[in-house]
């Protein structure tokens, strides 16, 4: 049956009816606030970039933030947008002041579009522009005007001020997590040396820029002190740790690069050219980079980035008229890193230490990874543990944020969530009972057994987590002692030797319910007892009650309600103050005395719960 094709077919939106239309060309994925990389946060830096680029002209020197709920305001004090052009500024796509380039030289917002896609994204959006004792108010709802007041008279300080609430309707019932809030903030300010950023009542600030940075993202004391470097429109820290892995963080013009690009890629070239011809011998680059932890921040006139929400930059030059990015930051790095090293041989001595030991350590398990790189491609051809997802064939970032991998163990449960999954963005990854407590051991372990061998390749993280496949890694067990084992085992394989997957939040516990409540006109789904009691006095007269004792007794129809729209993910995090060896020792290393008291001092509380779960049986 073929479909009509005329004139009626062709339409035109509005600007607001396409970003709603489209959000993920705009904010990247929607999200519901339990990913750093949500839509939430998303409509936050937008109007934070605004304020930032003000700041970076020389205007203002502090910025207001506060999230109470699910409303943001945003107060900075700067110029204020010029009152006549308010109205523009938020509601007419390709609008702004930003293409004049000599006003916003290095600028994150180029396109005339962010704070236009929060307008539309938001059930309330209100834009107040104070300039020279005048004030400018506009209130809209989804991008529509409720109210364009008059201009008046006002004693407050210049700026701008944008207060919003995102739209339940588009992202659900989402929330904000404070921790991917003060990540932001500190951020900021570890970039704009000078600014005060109040968020809820707490000041940041920052002296030392990027060293403040890794100072407050290790968890120990590098191997050496921080080389810190800066120059004009580059900054650059770094050092080794004991960690497996390279750890990254990127800026371009104040813009948070999470995915990298062209800057992070010449970084890393850098580090490794200079590094081989200050010690004249032509070391591996994985060897030189094992354990790195570093973070590079560049200036660039009209950056051009991968995608609207800028997590990677695309740019090849540094302007219209400068060097490469790549010729840029390799000039820089043999310059200075060079001349650091020859007037610190004490830190020389230990970076060369490190990379032998790097290579000794790689050169051991060299003849293990090629049989066990060649046994994973064999099994991929047929790898019944892995049932991949379709999104691997499109080329849309944006779509690529929602890829996920829901780990689990045993075939009913796999079977329930392959069934119930959405094929084109959900993977499913089946594990054969418990894996093995890799706590201690080296990663030749990672080769050698098979099921983490599979696990590492399905993931494509061998490398690092540059080229991770999935965005969104979901640990899938039941809520038993034996799901919460193999979920901890999981957790420690991780962190033992992929730290990076926890510490940039892409891994989450998934929830299921515990209690499934029903009558003949209605059915509920409970996640906890207290839940449980309210829909059984809201259900009424004896309604059927159900608990769930692991994943494979819910059946496929009615799993595809937990792993989809409203799926219930809990974040795995990990405080500052949280030492990864420190965290696996206590929860994985032999007999620990500190563990054997938690154990005995909380022994009760298990009795206690045991003891509800029985009474709940026998009612």
């Amino acid at each position: 049956m073929s479909v009509g094709y005329s004139e009626e077919n062709i339409k035109t939106l509005e600007w607001r009816e396409h970003i709603r239309l489209r959000p993920g060309m705009y904010i990247g994925k929607l999200g519901d606030g339990s990913s750093q990389d949500d839509g939430v946060y998303v409509l936050i830096k937008e109007v934070m970039d605004n304020a930032i680029d003000e700041f970076m002209m020389g205007n203002g020197k502090k910025i207001d933030i506060s999230v109470i709920g699910k409303e943001v305001s945003v107060r900075d004090y700067g110029r204020g947008i010029p009152l006549g052009k308010v109205l523009d500024a938020v509601s007419k796509m390709n609008t702004g002041a930003k293409y004049d380039s000599k006003a916003f030289k290095k600028s994150v917002g180029l396109n005339g579009v962010g704070v236009k896609a929060v307008n539309a994204l938001s059930s309330k959006f209100v834009i107040r522009s104070i300039r020279d004792g005048q004030v400018k108010v506009i209130e809209f709802t989804r991008g529509v005007t409720l109210k364009d007041h008059p201009i008046e008279s006002t004693t407050e300080e210049n700026g701008t001020e944008v207060i919003f609430q995102p739209d339940e309707g588009m992202f659900g019932n989402y929330y904000f997590i404070s921790e991917y809030m003060e990540t932001m903030v500190k951020n900021y300010v570890y970039l704009n040396s000078g600014l005060v950023i109040n968020f809820n009542g707490n000041k940041f600030f920052s002296r030392n820029g990027l060293a403040d940075l890794l100072n407050d993202n290790m968890n120990k004391e590098g191997l050496y002190p921080i080389i810190h470097l800066k120059g004009e429109d580059i900054e650059v820290a770094f050092t080794h740790g004991l960690q497996y892995g390279e750890d990254y963080y990127s800026f371009v013009n104040g813009q948070n690069t999470t995915q990298g690009g062209t800057h992070l890629v010449a970084f890393r070239e850098a580090i490794v050219k200079t590094i081989r011809e200050f010690y004249k011998k032509d070391y591996d680059p994985a060897d030189i980079r094992s354990s790195i932890i570093a973070a590079v921040s560049i200036k660039v006139e009209e950056p051009i980035f991968e995608s609207q929400t800028k997590t990677k930059l695309g740019s090849k030059d540094i302007g219209p008229n400068g060097p490469s990015v790549r010729n840029f930051i390799n000039e820089f790095i043999k310059k200075q890193l060079d001349d650091f090293l020859h007037k610190n041989s004490e830190t020389a001595k230990i970076i060369l230490k490190k990379i032998q030991d790097s290579e000794k350590e790689r050169k051991a398990i060299s003849s293990i990874q090629k049989l066990a790189r060649d046994r994973a491609k064999k099994v991929n051809l047929h790898n019944k543990k892995l049932r991949d997802c379709r999104i691997h064939y499109n080329t849309n970032d944006s779509n690529k944020l929602d890829s996920t991998l829901f780990i689990t163990e045993g075939d009913s449960a796999s079977g329930s969530i392959t069934k119930s999954r959405n094929v084109e963005t959900q993977a499913v990854f089946s594990l054969r009972g418990k894996p093995l407590n890799s706590f201690g051991l080296t990663k030749k372990i990672v080769y050698e057994n098979e099921e983490f061998n599979l696990l590492q390749a399905a993931l494509n993280i061998e490398d690092g987590i540059e080229n991770l496949r999935y965005n969104n890694v979901v640990v899938a067990t039941d809520a038993d002692v034996d799901g919460m084992h193999i979920r901890l085992l999981l957790l420690t394989f991780f962190l033992q030797f992929f730290p990076d997957l926890v510490k940039k939040g892409h891994v989450f516990i998934l929830q299921t319910p515990l209690f499934r409540v029903r009558n003949k006109k209605e059915t509920r789904y409970c996640y906890s007892s207290e839940e449980k009691a309210k829909a059984i006095a809201d259900l009424g007269p004896s309604p059927e009650m159900t608990r769930f004792k692991g994943l494979g007794e819910i059946s496929p129809d009615e799993f595809v309600h937990f792993i989809g729209k409203d799926m219930r993910l809990e974040p795995v995090r990990m405080r500052k103050d949280d030492s990864v060896v420190g965290v696996l020792e206590y929860y994985m290393g032999k007999n620990t005395p500190e563990r054997q008291d938690f154990i005995i001092e909380n022994l009760r509380i298990e009795e206690d719960i045991i003891e509800e779960d029985k009474i709940e049986n026998e009612q």
